[in-house]
């Protein structure tokens, strides 16, 4: 039966295979704060998984607004044994060849004392063809994910026949702590989900080109300008609710089911791919992206989803919605009174840069504007508190833009509380990386009723709480730079 390892003080993942999927899992793993060995007797294999956690270090930590968990240790392991002994989770994500994935499994739980689970990444297979011939099937199941595994959240979970519920229960617990949705797959089937749609798309597409109705360049514009957004952020069927309008699913599907059994599609049938008709999709889809490296590719793909899944996440709508709810189990908590708080602690995104390469001045002001909020809610201008009509509103600031820092970068706001009494809370934040100080942001607030709209006493839990904490504040060392006024002191 599967049980936690409590060995590490962090839990361990083997990923076996080192390819674009495997190197994604393990930086998804890695990045969340798991230990991670990789085995791969690839010789490529360490440069292709350090290049894509180069891109994930870059990308991931900037879809969170709290804290990463600290990134966990990272080894090349020179034997499949030396990856699995004593880990938490394996993920295989060898080549598709069913034989190749039973002999690796039947090494894992060679070499494994206890019930691991066994995660597959496989798109091809089911997992009762996983199961066969092995020691423990219970604990093999199917574990797709989705490129980038690193940034998309979804990954289809299909246990087989054999696979027993608590391992189930289990891998579902691991995938959600690490970021990821996972899709029960409740009955096994050929390509899972997501891939049947892919590949219906995919034969529809060959058609097009085939026929010369349009390239591989106008078919991505089509989804990519259109339902791919859509998609993205609806799905199918709720996309589909949408455009039947007031009247809903029912008046649509009426207005278009008939048009399913129009003879249009060629879904059910696949053009033979010729050696020409492979040229001809080669040689458009090279027209098209040709002129971008694999890994430029891999940053401009990065950098929209990052772009897409932060406007979602200000929704709170699909991808979005997961992020918030990644965030919440994150959060850090209060911290001790005697010394600046950490109001902030984050990386930095990749839409808070700007044309120089580094984060865009607007940013800085974000950041202590998110700092100041967190300030607020740890007094206990909350949420709760603002609804019953009190809040504080910023009456003057003053940033320093000490220090250049660029995307990826780990930051962190500590807080000072100047003053805090009668109306006023008089807050310095100053923004690091590491030791080094980039920032400083100094902000005068003002209570203010909401009902009239003036200036106004706190609440007396309020009150209190800023008090004290100004009062623990004022025995510590002054930060340099408070009063100063643009351009003195130089």
């Amino acid at each position: 039966m599967f049980k936690r390892k409590k060995k590490r003080s962090n839990c361990c993942a083997a990923i076996i295979g080192g390819g674009v999927i495997g190197g994604g899992w393990a930086a998804r793993f890695l990045l969340m704060g798991w230990d991670v060995r990789v085995f791969d007797p690839d010789p490529e294999a360490e440069r292709k998984v350090r290049e894509v956690l180069g891109n994930a270090r870059r990308s991931l930590p900037g879809l969170s607004d709290v804290a990463m968990p600290a990134e966990g240790s990272l080894w090349f392991c020179e034997t499949l044994e030396d990856a699995v002994n004593s880990v938490d989770w394996v993920q295989e994500s060898v080549p598709e060849r069913l034989e190749l994935k039973h002999k690796v499994y039947r090494q894992i739980q060679d070499h494994e004392a206890g019930s691991v689970i066994i995660a597959s990444s496989t798109s091809g297979f089911k997992p009762s063809e996983l199961q066969e011939g092995a020691r423990d099937p219970e604990a093999i199941m199917v574990a797709h994910p989705f490129n980038p595994v690193y940034l998309l959240p979804l990954v289809e979970l299909v246990p087989g026949e054999a696979t027993h519920p608590n391992f189930v229960e289990a891998a579902k617990e691991v995938l959600t702590g690490i970021g990821m949705y996972p899709l029960h797959v409740r009955k096994e089937i050929d390509a899972h989900i997501a891939d049947r749609f892919l590949e219906a798309v995919w034969r529809e597409a060959l058609w097009l080109i085939k026929d010369g109705i349009a390239t591989t360049e106008e078919i991505d514009n089509a989804i990519r300008y259109g339902f791919g957004l859509r998609w993205g952020q609806m799905g199918l069927f709720e996309t589909y609710r949408v455009a039947g309008g007031e009247a809903g699913m029912k008046h649509f599907i009426a207005q278009f089911g008939p048009c399913l059994k129009w003879p249009w599609t060629k879904l059910m049938d696949v053009p033979e791919l010729t050696e020409e008709l492979v040229d001809v999709i080669a040689s458009q889809s090279d027209a098209q992206s040709g002129a971008y490296s694999i890994r430029e590719l891999e940053r401009i793909r990065d950098n929209n989803l990052v772009g897409m899944m932060r406007a979602l996440k200000a929704q709170d709508w699909g991808a979005g919605a997961l992020l918030n709810q990644q965030d919440a189990r994150m959060r850090m908590g209060e911290g001790p009174h005697d010394k600046p708080l950490v109001t902030v602690a984050r990386a930095v995104p990749l839409d808070w840069t700007d044309y120089n390469g580094h984060m865009n001045e607007a940013r800085y002001l974000q950041a202590f504007g998110d700092a100041t909020d967190r300030f607020m809610e740890i007094v206990g201008c909350d949420a709760d508190y603002i609804a019953s009509g009190g809040s504080y509103f910023t009456a003057e600031t003053h940033i320093r833009h000490i220090d250049e820092v660029h995307a990826g970068a780990r930051i962190r706001v500590e807080t000072t509380c100047l003053l805090g009494e009668g109306k006023k809370m008089h807050l310095f934040h100053q923004m690091f990386e590491g030791d080094r100080q980039l920032a400083t942001g100094e902000h005068m607030l003002i209570h203010v009723s909401l009902e009239i709209r003036r200036a106004s006493v706190p609440g007396d839990a309020v009150a209190e709480k800023l008090g004290a904490i100004a009062a623990a504040h004022a025995d510590l060392p002054r930060p340099d730079g408070i009063g100063r006024a643009i351009g003195a002191g130089k």
